[in-house]
Formats: C-alpha cells, structure tokens, sequence
C-alpha cells in the first residue's frame, strides 16, 4: 500500500510540474561573435532558447525583473524574460527619465519620473522589444520575450549553459542585437536533448559591420557553403 502510495504521488508531481528531476539535462555550448576589428571579442548578450517540439513546453510568467536606469545607461543592455513577466524600471540617476518601448510599433510610454522612484511594464507579447529614454537619445536597452523556460544568455566568452531541461526533442534558436536576420534563422536547429550533458557547437555570428569575408583555399566550416560572412 505504501509503495502505491509513493508512486501515485511521484506521478502526481511529474504531472503537476512536468519536470523529470531523475532525467533532466544540461544543455550547454559557446557561440562566437565576428566584428569588424580583430581586437573585439564579445560574445556576449547572446539569447539561446530551447522551445519543446512536444506539447506541455509553454512557460508562465518568471519573477519580477530589473533593467536599472543608472549612469545614463540601461543595465543590463539586453534581457531575456518568459512572456507575462512584469519588469521594473528603477531611475537610479539623480536626474529625470522618460522610458518607453516599442515592441511590433507600437508603443508603451512610462512617463517622466524622478530619481528614486520606479515604474513597471508586464511583456505579455512574445518578441523583441526596444526600450529608450525621450530624455536621453543615447539610452537604449532590449527586451526579449520568450513562450519557453529553457533560455540563457551568453557571457562575454560566448559561453551558456541551460539547466533543468528534460529530455526530448527542442527548436533552439538564437537572438543578437547585431545579428542580421536571415544569419539568426539559419541557425535555428532541431535538437534531441538526452539525459546528462548536451553541448551544442558550430553557431558562428557577424555583427552587422562586419565585412564579407572570404575562406581558406581548403574552406572554412565558419562561413557556411556560400564562403562569405552574411550582412544585414
């Protein structure tokens, strides 16, 4: 009877939150940002996301975000959030701001506020938003919306990890602010995700003033078969 019990519960929880904690996985990988100056190397800011080919993949909304008005800058400059999430606006200037979005044209306004005071947005619509200050035209920040959990953002070595993810079969696609288009979509990949480690490798991007470049004699597998870097 105690052994029933056990497992009836156990299918409970499986059901209830759709987690396989005994199976879940770890998908991880780097991705590399090509810029024009041979000096520059970030790889960061990049979003990577898994969507479930499977039903029962869609996320509700996550906690209460940030994105700080401090030293006439945005921080951090990009964020990624599952769609519902409400974010908080803090101006931690000491003078005015004016912040406003703009996601598909159309617009939301905050308003003017002063410093210390806040003002918050819930993004219930999937997709990138543009978020500036009227008062301040260098301010700029990106907010980008997910329907998944499974997401993370690269650090300035490109490196990500993505934890809790169970197995099954994933649409991974990928955002930068710099990225043209059409180099994002083509490097949307299906990937069956199996227990323990997942690496993920081969995503190459060029910033969007980045030259065209020409390959090795021999080729080169960062270019793809066209043997030229795409631009916007």
């Amino acid at each position: 009877m105690a052994k029933l019990l056990y497992a009836s519960c156990f299918a409970l929880l499986l059901l209830g939150g759709g987690v396989l904690l005994a199976e879940d996985s770890t998908v991880h990988g780097s991705v590399r940002v090509v810029h024009r100056s041979a000096s520059e190397s970030d790889s960061g800011e990049v979003v990577i996301w898994l969507t479930p080919l499977q039903s029962g993949g869609s996320a509700g909304p996550g906690p209460m975000a940030r994105l700080l008005q401090k030293n006439k800058k945005f921080v951090p400059h990009v964020l990624a959030v599952t769609r519902g999430t409400q974010i908080e606006f803090p101006n931690e200037d000491l003078f005015f701001h004016s912040v406003f979005s703009i996601h598909q044209g159309k617009t939301i306004d905050l308003g003017l506020y002063e410093s210390g005071a806040a003002r918050k947005i819930r993004f219930s619509q999937p997709g990138v938003s543009y978020i500036f200050c009227k008062i301040h035209p260098e301010m700029s920040a990106v907010v980008v919306v997910l329907q998944t959990r499974f997401f993370a953002m690269t650090d300035v070595a490109g490196n990500f990890q993505i934890s809790h993810v169970p197995p099954g079969r994933y649409k991974l696609e990928i955002w930068h602010e710099l990225a043209a288009t059409g180099e994002l979509n083509a490097q949307t990949r299906e990937l069956n995700v199996v227990s323990g480690e997942n690496e993920v490798s081969g995503i190459v991007l060029h910033s969007s003033d980045a030259p065209e470049e020409q390959p090795a004699k021999d080729g080169d597998p960062d270019y793809g078969s066209s043997g030229k870097a795409r631009t916007r």
